[in-house]
Parts: C-alpha cells; sequence; structure tokens
C-alpha cells in the first residue's frame, strides 16, 4: 500500500503503548525504597507505563472501525464477518496461545508450581479466550502477567461487529454520517450504563484480596472494576474517532498538526499527574487507565495525526515502525524474558549492587535486547506467517484503513 494512504501516526502510538507497558514492568523491579530521591518522581511516573494498555485498546477501535465505518457510510452491506474473524484469531491467536502455552510450562518448571486443577483451568479458559470472566482466571498463567488482556481485547473484538450489526440495521443511518455517530454515542452510553451495572451488582469479598496474594489476588482486587465491558467503553472511543476521521476531508492541514501536539500533551499530562492515585488511575466510573480524559486524548491524537502535513509522517519513522511490528511480540512476551531473568539471576535488577540504578539499568539492557529479539523471531516466524495464511482463507486482499497489522 502506498504511503500516502496510511493512517499516520498508528504506528507511533502502538509503539509508544508496548514501549509504555515494557517500562511500567521494567520500574517494577526497581526497589523504590533505594533509589536517590531526585529520582524517584520520575520513576513513579514511568511506573504507570501501565496507559499503554488504554492505548492499544482505543487504537485496536481506531482500525478495526474503519471498514464498518465506510461501509455504513456508503450504503454498503457490513464487511464479512467470516473474514473479520479469521483476520482476527490469524493475528492473535497464534502468538497467545504460544506465549501462553511457555508461561505455563515455565510455572511448572521454573517457578516450581504444582500441576492443580485450578491452574490448569486458567490456562485452559486462556486458550479459549475466556480467562476475563471471573479473578481466578483473569491471569491465565503465573510466568507472563500481560496475557491478561488479550481475551479482554477479544471480547471487543467480538462487541464490535454485533454494535455495528445494530446500526446496519437502521436504514436512516446509512443516509445520514452524524446520525450514525450520534447512534455510536448511544452505544457508548450503553456499555456504561452495563459496566456500572457490573461494577454495582459483582463486588467482590476481601477475603485473599490484594497483590500480597499473588497473581490472583491482584485480580480480586481489580474485578470487578477490571471488566470486559468497561474496556469495550475505551475501545468503542477509538471506533468512534475512526467514524470521525472518515467525515474530514482527505486534505493535510498544519491545524491538525497543532491538534496532535495538544492531544498528545494532554495524554502525557494525564499519565504525569498519576502518581499518588491508585496504581491502575482509576477514572470516572471506576475505569481503569485515567478514563474518559486518556482515552478521549488518545483518540484525538489518531485522528489528528492521521490529517497532519507533517507530524504524523514525522512521527511513523523506520524504527518506529519497525517497533509497532513487533509490538505485539513485545507486549505478551516482556514479563516472561523478566521473571525468567530474576529466577536465573536473583541478584538481577540491582537486587544485589550496591548501586541499585547501575544494576537495574545493567539488568534492564538486558531485558530490552532479548525482548526485542523475541519478538522479531516472534513475528518473522510466527505472527507474519499465521497473517498471511488468515489473508490467503479470505482470498482476497484485507479490507485495511492501513499495512500496519493490527
Amino acid at each position: 500500500m502506498q504511503q500516502d494512504k496510511r493512517l499516520a501516526g498508528a504506528d507511533f502510538l502502538r509503539a509508544t503503548a508496548c514501549l509504555l507497558v515494557l517500562a511500567h514492568h521494567l520500574v517494577l523491579r526497581l526497589d523504590m525504597r533505594r533509589i536517590p530521591d531526585e529520582l524517584a518522581p520520575t520513576a513513579h511516573i514511568v511506573r504507570f507505563g501501565n496507559f499503554g494498555v488504554a492505548i492499544f485498546f482505543v487504537l485496536s477501535g481506531f482500525l478495526l472501525a474503519h471498514p464498518f465505518w465506510r461501509a455504513l457510510d456508503g450504503g454498503e452491506e457490513m464487511p464479512s464477518l467470516r473474514h473479520y474473524t479469521i483476520r482476527r484469531a490469524a493475528r492473535i491467536a497464534p502468538g497467545f496461545w504460544f506465549a501462553a502455552t511457555v508461561g505455563f510450562i515455565l510455572s511448572l518448571t521454573l517457578l516450581g508450581l504444582p500441576l492443580t486443577p485450578e491452574l490448569m483451568l486458567r490456562y485452559l479458559s486462556g486458550l479459549l479466550f475466556m480467562s476475563q470472566w471471573h479473578w481466578r482466571t483473569l491471569f491465565p498463567v503465573e510466568v507472563g502477567g500481560p496475557l491478561w488482556s488479550i481475551p479482554f481485547e477479544v471480547t471487543c473484538y467480538v462487541l464490535l461487529p454485533v454494535c455495528f450489526l445494530l446500526l446496519f440495521r437502521l436504514p436512516a443511518l446509512r443516509r445520514h454520517p452524524l446520525l450514525a455517530r450520534f447512534a455510536w454515542l448511544c452505544v457508548i452510553g450503553s456499555i456504561l450504563f452495563a459496566h456500572v451495572l457490573i461494577v454495582s451488582f459483582f463486588a467482590l469479598d476481601d477475603i485473599g484480596r490484594g497483590w500480597e496474594y499473588g497473581l490472583q489476588g491482584g485480580a480480586k482486587e481489580w474485578m470487578p472494576r477490571f471488566n470486559p465491558v468497561g474496556f469495550f467503553a475505551v475501545f468503542a472511543i477509538g471506533a468512534l474517532a475512526a467514524g470521525i476521521e472518515i467525515m474530514l476531508r482527505p486534505r493535510r492541514s498544519a491545524w491538525f498538526d497543532a491538534a496532535a501536539v495538544l492531544a498528545l500533551a494532554a495524554g502525557a499530562y494525564r499519565l504525569v499527574i498519576s502518581p499518588g492515585g491508585t496504581p491502575e488511575a482509576f477514572g470516572w466510573l471506576d475505569i481503569p487507565y485515567g478514563f474518559p480524559a486518556f482515552p478521549l486524548a488518545v483518540a484525538t491524537a489518531l485522528v489528528s495525526l492521521s490529517h497532519s502535513r507533517h507530524l504524523g509522517r514525522l512521527l511513523d519513522n523506520p524504527p518506529v515502525r519497525y517497533i509497532a511490528k513487533i509490538s505485539f511480540g513485545i507486549y505478551i512476551w516482556q514479563e516472561i524474558i523478566l521473571i525468567s531473568i530474576q529466577r536465573l539471576d536473583p541478584g538481577s535488577f540491582g537486587v544485589s549492587s550496591e548501586n541499585v540504578i547501575t544494576g537495574w539499568l545493567q539488568s534492564c539492557g538486558l531485558a530490552v535486547a532479548l525482548t526485542l529479539l523475541v519478538a522479531s523471531l516472534s513475528y518473522y516466524l510466527l505472527e507474519k506467517p499465521a497473517i498471511g495464511f488468515g489473508n490467503q482463507l479470505t482470498r482476497r486482499s484485507p479490507d485495511r484503513a492501513t499495512p500496519f497489522k493490527v
């Protein structure tokens, strides 16, 4: 696909998202009690790199909704759900299944955990993308914490065409794009109402609740505020942004460069002010990661960068595009690599160093290098062939808004 047909800025935001999450997990391994006072504020800010998860959800909603909006505005039939399902499965399932299996095996070997029915249930529920519905199974494996979000995103993949199906059944929306966007706002409102009901009626007790009880205790701390319906509200904001982007003239303008700078600054500001609050930065309606300010800033940046004259292309430079290409591998493998380093070298990440920062940086360098290597191998040996196979099954060129594989 030609460069001028790309959605500028999408690669930059995806690369930013995966690097933020990686930075988050690296800082979690830094002993805050031993670092110099002047570095503490920065470390506490980087700790909120978990905001990268919200970027992923907004970005996925933005990219995946484009074909649906185009078809709706053009009075066409809804895009093929068969093609949509095959492509999503080809993009997500092989890498996720392989990483989850490696994490499961390391849980039994590296961590020495006994093979219990509950451990097996968590693993199997993850493979079926059903682990997101209960705190016991939220984390599919003990080695590979970030894998929790993939089944959440799969739920969003299901809900997106379901919601669009409602819009396609209303003929008036095909003739009035603004009315269709208003209808999507109503969808978001309904999703938020459902989230409130879940939080209100599915509250959990305090027995075994908290990160001191391990991943399952942390999952119980998160839920029910962490639920797939609430995360779909974040995803749906990205989908709404796609609808707005399609309505804009294809002409690029410097005004969009300015709007993108302001949106990125607003998102960065929301992240920077997060220290002092909860680690998950619960926002409005107890939805995590600074909702709705942060997702709205990301969505605005996506729309603005895609129509910017210079900034979008500047940010989507070759190194950034490569990081974006392997971002899924960076996300799913980082914690597996970090835990492996810690187990094989108990003194890593500054634990046994007199200078905690120097020791931590040395381990971080090794972890980042290994993560990039494994992510690259994952993309070229597993993910890319699976994507190609999925495209062959659909028997035509994928109807994507960008050549970047979501």
